[in-house]
């Protein structure tokens, strides 16, 4: 069990920056940047877009110290943006801003991924979260990558918060996923042999010059190509900060299930892709109303069952690792839906997409 207290963790949110006039997205980072430099430093940049901005958190040696610096950050991000008459909100997609109106933030690299990606690249208006966990192995990262491939979906599942798109309801928890995936090299990975299989899957990428580096690889979980982290990149921005802490906790301790697995000569079973895929599709459709596919039993399955029978499997984890509080809020979570759940129930009231980015902003902040 020891092996498993080092997990470190970390986050990254990308937040939408909204006029509270208009609810529209707006541009603002270049003069975030110039007045909030000194004060944020590197836990915050740009992104893509002017309208979006990137947080990261500090390297954290638990959940709870995560849970602190989280909440920390969105309350100091939240004050400064109030007093330059502007709010940040947490949400995968903006109801209804439309991706022609935003401007590209000057940097080498985003401009080069709208010369090489098109039409695909302009149109990628959407929020992500993207939790890392510490594993110094390289080896190790890649059995634990084959064997959460398959709890991609369950996580989805809970994370889901855009329901949204260009002022639709699009019949999906999280259209996010659909259009991230118009991206090559995203979705679900392969397995890998090893560590060594995945750097040749890489040389053959960069010699052939299909990507120049390993931060083109956009998997919904890969080994980080900085850092000695596994990072899962599936989650929509979670609106909740409670929300973004609990799936973390979530992932960490599965990732430390993987490893008590492996330290004991077992392994969690390998599954097809493309049935994984159609897990995921079901969880990008409709979250945790989902049924998905019990690959042992197959037949589908409730989430709502599938996800009790993951608490019983990483319940032995849980109090090693100091994670009880927030794993207990995936209940809560299960029980009152996601975020796109509340969009969706906030906007049938009036059918008023300035409702939701209003209760969007109030909840990104809710308990920080």
């Amino acid at each position: 069990m020891e092996e498993i207290k080092k997990l470190t963790l970390g986050i990254e949110e990308e937040y939408q920056i909204i006029d509270p006039k208009t609810r529209e997205l707006t541009s603002f980072i270049s003069e975030f940047l110039e007045k909030g430099a000194m004060i944020f430093k590197d836990q915050v940049k740009p992104e893509l877009l002017q309208s979006q901005i990137e947080i990261g958190s500090n390297v954290c040696s638990d959940i709870n110290q995560l849970e602190d610096d989280l909440k920390s950050i969105r309350s100091s991000l939240g004050n400064f943006f109030n007093e330059s008459w502007k709010k940040i909100a947490a949400a995968g997609t903006h109801p209804f801003s439309h991706w022609r109106d935003q401007i590209v933030t000057d940097k080498d690299r985003y401009h080069g991924l709208f010369d090489s990606m098109q039409y695909v690249a302009k149109r990628l208006l959407i929020f992500g979260m993207h939790v890392h966990v510490g594993i110094e192995d390289r080896n190790l990262q890649i059995d634990v990558m084959n064997q959460m491939r398959y709890f991609m979906p369950h996580i989805l599942c809970l994370s889901t918060s855009s329901p949204f798109w260009l002022g639709e309801a699009t019949g999906f928890k999280s259209y996010r996923s659909i259009i991230f995936e118009d991206l090559p090299r995203t979705g679900i990975p392969e397995n890998f042999d090893s560590f060594q299989s995945y750097q040749r899957y890489l040389k053959t990428l960069i010699d052939s010059n299909t990507i120049d580096d390993p931060s083109k690889i956009w998997w919904d979980m890969r080994p980080h190509h900085n850092y000695s982290t596994l990072e899962f990149r599936i989650c929509d921005c979670t609106t909740k900060a409670d929300e973004a802490i609990s799936i973390a906790a979530l992932i960490q301790a599965l990732v430390a299930k993987m490893i008590l697995l492996k330290n004991n000569n077992q392994t969690w079973r390998k599954y097809r892709g493309s049935l994984i895929n159609e897990n995921k599709w079901r969880a990008i459709k409709s979250g945790v109303d989902s049924h998905l596919i019990d690959f042992g039993k197959q037949k589908e399955v409730d989430f709502k069952d599938l996800f009790y029978e993951m608490m019983d499997f990483i319940d032995d984890v849980v109090d090693v690792l100091g994670s009880r509080k927030q794993i207990d809020y995936l209940e809560t979570m299960l029980e009152m839906g996601t975020s796109a759940d509340r969009q969706l129930n906030v906007y049938a009231k009036n059918n008023d997409l300035n409702d939701v980015v209003d209760s969007l902003i109030s909840e990104t902040l809710d308990g920080c």
